[in-house]
């Protein structure tokens, strides 16, 4: 470790949950969908997941957490502890695990309760006994969603969430003991239980809004926690008092109402866990027989403290997590957007004794070994998106509106498709070298670039500016986008090291003047155009975030969507005073992204009083303002000094696809990062 930077040393002492020593303060936090035992499918030892794990391990981790296994299948309703095989299997994994100086902790899931991310289909099961009971031996809906008392779900407005009977709760009870027990048989180090965190089943039964119970769960704080006291105890009794049992635990609910949460900096009632009783429960778990306490904030009301988006500040749970540390002796991690300086600083302090990170795994497998040798430019920063890790997506009148595919392989990466798929996205030799050429610098014609040369072909990248990054420049502007301009950053050092021809400043304007095998077209959108009166007074977004023109202190933008709030967030954050206006009857309407993303903006402009016009259409731009008309058709002015338009953008491929012309990214269909780095694959890997 010659090479690092002494600041990250504080992060490579070794330090113990309960006897288990662990050889650094780094912990991979469990992500849903990289659960070593299968996700939503039936339970098995899953290769894939345990490949994913075992190059981590290889790259420096000190804990890793897979991401939850539930205890009962989704599909079928087969318990985890009656398939022996698949702990046989796990026995010499851990061996393998355990030659790399790792430790592995499996978490284990007591189920989602009112948090379960339920579709309009789901929906439709739900509500009908008939359809439920047909279905129920495939799956189980009114179990899987089953909670302390009849709440309403998070997810759906049409959906109420029955309440959990005693014997499915001695079940769950009894499940986590015998599958601790195998968990330990197999070589596993420890076990997590998921979770008085972030809103899930335990975590509803501790909260006084979820729980409405008049039995001895609930009422009184100990009857709130005692499920959560009961998991523990009879792990213990099962497995010895010497085995380390982690809780996955939030702090502060940060919850003003029911699917409303409370922004940074917001002052709000907490009908949550509020930091008092959060100082109490801390404490009390832990003379239950919790050994560690993986932290952060927040429940499903309030997602954006446990998943954070770019939005959120960097290492926003680590006051609220090292303030909980003073009341107990066990360790405690905290994660959230932790930054390693900022991270390592706090173990040194005392504040905390590991940093918890999870998704910049996702984005770069490699990280710790590259902050080890001094590389930090060429970690592939985590973004934040969620476009593929978490992109459960929900607005007004549609539950999840993601697919069923997608559902069953969360935790994947936007920027690295080779993340839990590497059978289906790979690097394979070119059988055929060919000239390729590239027209088009932004991300996706730097990937398809990237991917090809990997390959072995000789690739020529032709961009019309004078600068790579495309219209992802724009969209990287903001301020609190700073891992964006990281991420155009990383793509300009990697694509030199591939001897890649790269013209810049050189617009294409015949592609047979090439002379290549095969071309790519990369050359992204253009911005949608209005049929209004007086829009050439108004700016595009792209003219904004780039900086070509300037905006007063009351801005209207035309256009919701994420592009329109994400310009109002950032106007905000400017101390302008800017206002939305959107036809659709939900602000981000727009499938592929994450509620955590949404809810922040959402809850963002409500507690700061931005205004926002759903379902109000432009009639004309003013030379001091907009004239809109609302859903009752009743036609006002919002008055403004500048007036920018975010109403979406149109595919414009330089040529049309053709046998040896391939369109990438938004040249073929407006996307996101992930659309655009995927399908650069697809077509880069058939070249």
């Amino acid at each position: 470790m010659e090479n690092m930077d002494p600041k990250y040393s504080p992060l490579f002492t070794p330090w113990k949950i309960g006897n288990v020593e662990i050889k650094n303060r780094i912990v991979m936090c469990p992500m849903g969908g990289t659960s070593l035992f299968g996700w939503m499918e039936p339970n098995h030892f899953d290769k894939e997941a345990a490949k994913f794990f075992l190059q981590k391990a290889k790259n420096n981790v000190g804990l890793i957490i897979p991401g939850i296994a539930p205890l009962k299948d989704t599909f079928g309703g087969r318990w985890l502890w009656q398939n022996k095989k698949m702990f046989r299997e796990l026995k010499p994994y851990m061996e393998e695990i355990h030659e790399t100086g790792a430790k592995l902790f499996v978490q284990l899931t007591a189920g989602m309760g009112r948090s379960w991310a339920i579709t309009d289909h789901v929906a439709l099961l739900h509500n009908n006994k008939l359809l439920s009971a047909i279905a129920k031996p495939i799956i189980d809906v009114p179990y899987q969603s089953a909670s302390p008392s009849v709440l309403p779900s998070r997810w759906s407005d049409k959906v109420t969430c029955r309440e959990i009977t005693r014997k499915e709760m001695q079940d769950i009870i009894d499940a986590y003991a015998k599958t601790a027990l195998l968990c330990k048989e197999a070589g596993v180090d420890g076990v997590e239980v998921h979770a008085v965190h972030e809103g899930y089943l335990l975590d509803q039964f501790t909260l006084k809004y979820t729980n409405k119970r008049t039995d001895e769960y609930g009422g009184s704080f100990e009857n709130r926690y005692r499920f959560a006291v009961e998991v523990v105890q009879a792990i213990k009794k099962a497995c010895g008092e010497d085995y380390p049992v982690s809780l996955r635990y939030s702090v502060v609910s940060k919850v003003k109402d029911f699917c409303v949460g409370a922004v940074p900096g917001e002052e709000y009632t907490e009908i949550g866990r509020d930091m008092e009783e959060s100082e109490k429960a801390a404490k009390y778990l832990q003379d239950a027989g919790y050994d560690m306490l993986n932290a952060d904030n927040g429940t499903y009301d309030s997602w954006y403290w446990s998943h954070p988006p770019m939005y959120m500040p960097l290492n926003c749970n680590l006051d609220d997590v090292s303030h909980i540390k003073k009341f107990v002796d066990i360790p405690v991690v905290c994660a959230g957007r932790m930054e390693p300086d900022v991270g390592a600083q706090a173990v040194a302090d005392g504040r905390i004794d590991a940093v918890g990170i999870a998704r910049q795994f996702l984005a770069d497998g490699e990280w710790i070994t590259k902050m080890i040798e001094n590389r930090l430019e060429d970690i592939r920063p985590c973004i934040c998106c969620h476009n593929a890790c978490f992109n459960m997506t929900h607005y007004k009148g549609v539950a999840n509106d993601q697919d069923l595919y997608d559902t069953m392989h969360i935790s994947r990466c936007a920027l690295d498709p080779q993340v839990m798929q590497s059978t289906k996205y790979k690097i394979t030799p070119a059988k055929k070298i060919k000239n390729i050429a590239v027209i088009g610098g932004g991300i996706g014609g730097m990937e398809a670039a990237i991917v090809c040369a990997k390959r072995g072909h000789k690739v020529t990248l032709y961009e019309k500016s004078d600068k790579l990054g495309g219209i992802f420049i724009a969209a990287a502007a903001p301020s609190y986008k700073e891992k964006d301009r990281d991420l155009i950053a990383w793509y300009a050092r990697e694509i030199q090291r591939y001897g890649i021809e790269i013209k810049l400043n050189t617009e294409v304007k015949d592609i047979d003047s090439l002379g290549a095998d095969e071309v790519i077209v990369a050359t992204g959108a253009k911005a949608r155009k209005l049929p209004v009166k007086g829009a050439e007074m108004a700016m595009d977004a792209t003219e904004f975030l780039l900086g070509e023109k300037t905006v007063g202190e009351n801005v209207v933008i035309i256009g919701g969507g994420l592009t329109g709030c994400e310009i109002a967030y950032e106007l905000y954050l400017q101390g302008k005073k800017p206002t939305v206006v959107e036809m659709k009857d939900d602000l981000i309407a727009v499938k592929g992204v994450c509620l955590a993303n949404s809810s922040f903006l959402r809850d963002f402009f409500n507690a700061n009083k931005v205004p926002v016009h759903l379902e109000t259409k432009l009639q004309e731009v003013l030379s001091d303002g907009v004239q809109v008309v609302d859903k009752e058709g009743k036609s006002f002015k919002i008055d403004a000094d500048s007036v920018i338009l975010s109403v979406g953008y149109v595919p414009a491929p330089l040529a049309p696809k053709g046998k040896h012309v391939h369109i990438v990214g938004d040249a073929s269909k407006v996307g996101n990062l992930r659309t655009v780095i995927w399908q650069a694959w697809d077509v880069a890997m058939k070249l």
